[in-house]
């Protein structure tokens, strides 16, 4: 009898020795997670047998902003690149395609379903870089024991700069200060800048004539046809051309660094001279195009930083030019991502200047008299594309003038552009862009009449509005829309020192000047879908 007991209880033991080792650990890997150089996948991590990396394509994703067509092709060829990367190096992969009958379309039930399925013991996941998936995978019920890792992308600590920024926003130039004597970038052996001062910026402020010639960003030629017929036949909405055929965007770590490489060699020495002007003869002048591959994390901020500080060493690249490129990666990425996270979600609701109009419609198609706004809201839909100053001196600006709601403003950007995640778009939407958090991002809202427009682009050319012109038939709408918007505001706006010249100009023109220019622009905005 003890004989028998005792076989019984090796046996029993031998089988949970082997449940055990059919347990596992399941890593989630997100869409903008594609960060190889993640300690994740070190050597080591990738030859342990007991690991499952999955990846999901999902309609909680696609469907919750309507997304430029190259967006969700280039995100999910992107991620089946990153997987069969991981299968080729040995890892274990479930990767659950968009139209995979056992797909439940989001995070909590595929985990559920994975976890119940697979014998997982453990769950770990990386911080998700949107609030509204960080609440849902904290909010969720695994039934396992749950690791939370660092996406070891950013350079700053979420928990810091959410204490940091949480009391009072820093400005960015100080914020970006810290930064380069936190990393040694750009300074001396004493310590202080280069050049002898922190910032260039008005270095960088001419308008582009043709010459040098604009450098064209490298086409990557991936044809992504079959993929595109997946995603139709999912029947996911999408705005914008899908350029399937002929997809130009990086969607490898491979052709990321080629993409950053070429940038390096011939358009950096450019960048910084005309890092604000805009064309119609070039939607992308010397700009760098690497964008939406650093924010799904195939290219990381610090190698970018360094690849352009290494042209400045070897003389190829001038400081301003150099300063002017770090200052976007290392100071406007990293502060508004602080803000993002420390100031969410009560962020996403703000509207300081109470502006309910809607969004007009040829924001989605691009069929407005303006040639500003057409030539950048047609480059849009194209190609997913606008550099900062077309979205923020043109489409957002326009948007400020006339008073449109931040949460369309909000939806139409994050949707536009392939490079548009909440926690970049948010705050140089609502912040930035729309002044919607009363000045807690920037200290002024951004406005322009069409004089600055002129000044910094060929748009004006050939335009059916008239520039030079406040009132009157053929009046540029932004001449008389600034100076409505700061009338209309006066009371909240006319203490802003950063103002004071506006107002002055504003209250020396004569009361009928004024009055003509008023009835101009509540003309157009009574008729902006015909504009």
């Amino acid at each position: 009898m003890a004989k028998k007991l005792g076989s019984r209880q090796i046996l029993l033991r031998a089988l949970r020795q082997s449940k055990r080792a059919t347990m596992s650990t399941l890593r989630l890997i997100l869409g903008d997670q594609l960060n190889i150089r993640h300690s994740w996948f070190s050597e080591s991590e990738r030859a342990r047998s007991d690991l499952t990396y999955v990846l999901m394509e999902l309609r909680s994703e696609t469907d919750y902003a309507w997304h430029h067509a190259q967006k969700v092709l280039g995100i999910f060829a992107a991620m089946r690149g990153f997987a069969q990367a991981l299968q080729k190096a040995g890892c274990r992969v479930r990767y659950i395609k968009i139209g995979d009958q056992d797909n439940q379309q989001n995070f909590i039930d595929n985990l559920h379903a994975l976890i119940k399925a697979g014998q997982i013991s453990q769950l770990e996941r990386q911080q998700a870089d949107e609030y509204r998936l960080e609440s849902a995978f904290q909010s969720a019920d695994f039934g396992i024991p749950v690791t939370v890792v660092d996406s070891e992308h950013f350079l700053q600590d979420r928990a810091s700069i959410s204490q940091q920024f949480a009391q009072k926003i820093p400005r960015m130039e100080y914020f970006y200060r810290a930064l380069r004597k936190q990393y040694q970038i750009l300074l001396d052996d004493n310590g202080q800048p280069l050049g002898g001062q922190w910032n260039y910026d008005q270095d960088n402020r001419k308008r582009w004539g043709g010459q040098p010639p604009a450098s064209p960003w490298l086409n990557h030629h991936n044809d992504l046809t079959a993929l595109w017929d997946e995603i139709t036949q999912a029947q996911i909405k999408t705005l914008g051309a899908p350029q399937a055929a002929d997809f130009a965007w990086p969607i490898s770590r491979s052709q990321a660094k080629q993409t950053l490489a070429v940038f390096i060699e011939t358009a950096l020495p450019n960048f910084g001279a005309y890092q604000d002007a805009m064309s119609s003869a070039s939607p992308t002048l010397f700009h760098a195009g690497i964008s939406f591959a650093l924010n799904i994390k195939l290219l990381h901020p610090m190698e970018v930083i360094q690849a352009a500080e290494k042209e400045l060493k070897a003389g190829r690249v001038s400081l301003s030019t150099t300063e002017g490129f770090i200052r976007q990666i290392l100071g406007w990425r990293e502060f508004v991502r602080a803000v993002y996270w420390a100031r969410m979600p009560g962020y996403a609701t703000l509207n300081a200047l109470n502006h309910q109009r809607p969004l007009p419609r040829w924001f989605w198609s691009g069929q407005t008299k303006m040639s500003c706004l057409k030539h950048a809201i047609d480059q849009s839909l194209a190609l997913g594309y606008a550099h900062h100053i077309q979205r923020l001196m043109l489409t957002g600006n326009f948007a400020l003038l006339a008073g449109i709601a931040p949460d369309e403003v909000d939806a139409w950007y994050l949707g536009i552009y392939v490079d548009a995640f909440e926690w970049v778009e948010l705050p140089n939407t609502r912040g930035m862009s729309q002044y919607a958090d009363g000045g807690l991002l920037g200290s002024k809202p951004y406005t322009s009449s069409a004089s600055y427009i002129h000044k910094m682009s060929d748009y004006c050319k050939g335009c059916s509005y008239q520039h030079a012109q406040r009132h009157g038939e053929g009046a540029c709408p932004f001449n008389s829309l600034y100076w409505h918007f700061h009338h209309r505001h006066s009371a909240t706006l006319q203490k802003n020192p950063r103002l004071g010249m506006t107002y002055q100009t504003w209250k020396k023109m004569p009361e009928s000047e004024q009055s003509a220019t008023l009835l101009q622009a509540e003309h157009y905005l009574t008729n902006i879908d015909h504009l």
